[in-house]
């Protein structure tokens, strides 16, 4: 009878010390999904600028996108070290919709090897952190002023330029060879070399093309030297191209939605000059649009109602403006998730 006892105890505490196991093993794979769901949104979660001139911009945009039904909404972000600031762009994103976390260098007085962990914390739907890491080495012999090209905000088909001067300290033999962009939209010009002692300097003036394409503009683009310890020295171009005719916001994001649900937006359309909106049409009929009127004005407010439907999952629709500004139109890429446990 003590036998069976004790083969009975024996039994009990393995299978307790089994049923211990299996759940530190589901809770460790509860703690790794939870982790992943918010690392899994971005593109990627490291990035290098290489070498960089003293005074010169570099950012770079982390860029997420909530691929769930559920709204995601970033509680605080924060920087390891004083050599990068971080900003979001959009804290609380609707299902589809993108934000970005962009680290900028400080390279006004920081030199040499620099690195940085930007903390990342969601709140919504769930709490996780994501971590991500940039590295840079700002040299303090090369300097860029202004610190980059910054053309604002100017109209799709306008001309225009900027200029910076580059300077090397310390080898009267360094030069710029050449200047590589990203986009045939840019013309570059590059000055020849003036030589002052140990001190060169090149003056670069960069053009934007008429046919750029509207929408914000962040171009890199690099500067060729004859010094193989930093054979390319990358400069920043920014700026927004403003179309002559222009929505916003685009996309619309609606969110998550139950079935039968009706929610209100509005949409912004404007232009350099007075216009009329002469139509206003989707490629369903869940949308109701008021009467455009016929004022014409440089801009207009266009509220849009939306029905959701009785079938759950993605949708994406496309809402058409029709003008009378020499026929433009604008299209509006529309996106919603119909879920049935939507709040």
């Amino acid at each position: 009878m003590h036998g069976n006892t004790g083969w009975k105890n024996l039994l009990r505490s393995q299978a307790f010390a089994l049923g211990a196991m299996l759940a530190v093993v589901l809770l460790t794979g509860s703690q790794l999904s939870a982790a992943d769901w918010a690392r899994d949104m971005f593109e990627v979660t490291r990035h290098d600028f290489g070498t960089i001139a003293a005074h010169a911009k570099a950012e770079f945009a982390f860029r997420f996108t909530n691929k769930y039904l559920h709204e995601v909404r970033v509680a605080s972000v924060r920087s390891s070290c004083g050599c990068s600031d971080v900003r979001v762009t959009k804290n609380t994103l609707a299902s589809y919709e993108s934000g970005e976390i962009v680290a900028s260098i400080r390279s006004e007085r920081l030199r040499g090897d620099q690195s940085s962990t930007l903390t990342v914390i969601f709140d919504k739907p769930r709490y996780a952190e994501v971590q991500l890491r940039v590295t840079v080495f700002i040299r303090g012999d090369i300097l860029i002023e202004p610190s980059g090209f910054d053309f604002g905000e100017i109209e799709q088909g306008t001309i225009t330029e900027r200029k910076v001067a580059i300077t090397h300290f310390g080898n009267p033999n360094w030069k710029l060879t050449d200047v590589l962009a990203d986009s045939s939209d840019l013309e570059c010009e590059l000055s020849e070399p003036v030589r002052s002692g140990d001190r060169v300097s090149h003056e670069l003036i960069t053009r934007l093309g008429a046919e750029l394409p509207a929408g914000d503009l962040r171009v890199q683009l690099l500067l060729v030297t004859n010094d193989s310890r930093a054979p390319k020295i990358p400069v920043m171009v920014e700026g927004v191209i403003r179309p002559p005719l222009s929505v916003a916001p685009t996309p619309l994001y609606l969110g998550s939605l139950r079935p039968g649900q009706t929610v209100s937006k509005r949409l912004i359309v404007r232009a350099s000059k007075p216009f009329r909106i002469e139509e206003i049409r989707a490629d369903c009929d869940c949308f109701e649009f008021p009467d455009p009127g016929t004022e014409p004005k440089t801009l207009h407010l266009v509220p849009v109602k939306f029905t959701a439907g009785d079938e759950a999952g993605r949708i994406r629709r496309t809402i058409h403006i029709k003008t009378d500004l020499n026929g433009s139109e604008a299209e509006v890429l529309v996106m919603a998730a119909i879920d049935e446990l939507a709040k």
